[in-house]
């Protein structure tokens, strides 16, 4: 089995797992792997136009706001935005800051005609260590994946 088909059978089972209504959940190196390997992978960041200025974005990642800081509005156009920018036949690699605001995303993806779609766990900055700071967690940055900061 190749290791695009492995990291999709992980994905599945994880959704599967977690009670998932979209296609799956994938680790940060795992997405990275599929945005190198698949032609139709797309990676959405999702976090807020703050955090992608002041915190760092992922090359190539199209980015739309799911929340507006500060007070974490919802983005009333996010599902024309979406539809607009990432053709609903891509495979749909879904990022924040976590993967709590990713999850809701790829749930409503998911509901829209959006086929496969997963979330990216752990999300761009991980979970809080014991001290309450994230970047040592987990997360896209953490695991020295590319990123890029203005």
């Amino acid at each position: 089995m190749s290791r695009m088909n492995l990291i999709l059978q992980a994905a599945h089972e994880r959704a599967e797992q977690m009670g998932l209504p979209y296609s799956g959940a994938v680790l940060p190196d795992e997405a990275y792997e599929l945005m190198q390997s698949l032609p139709k992978a797309v990676l959405l960041d999702v976090r807020s136009h703050a955090e992608w200025q002041f915190v760092g974005t992922v090359p190539q990642s199209v980015k739309i706001e799911w929340r507006s800081f500060p007070g974490m509005a919802p983005n009333p156009n996010f599902l024309a935005q979406l539809t607009h920018q990432v053709d609903p036949e891509s495979v749909l690699l879904v990022l924040c800051r976590s993967g709590v605001r990713s999850d809701e995303v790829a749930r409503l993806a998911a509901a829209n005609g959006y086929s496969e779609v997963y979330n990216v766990l752990e999300g761009f900055e991980g979970d809080k260590d014991e001290m309450g700071h994230r970047n040592s967690v987990g997360g896209w940055r953490q695991r020295g994946l590319p990123w890029e900061q203005n």
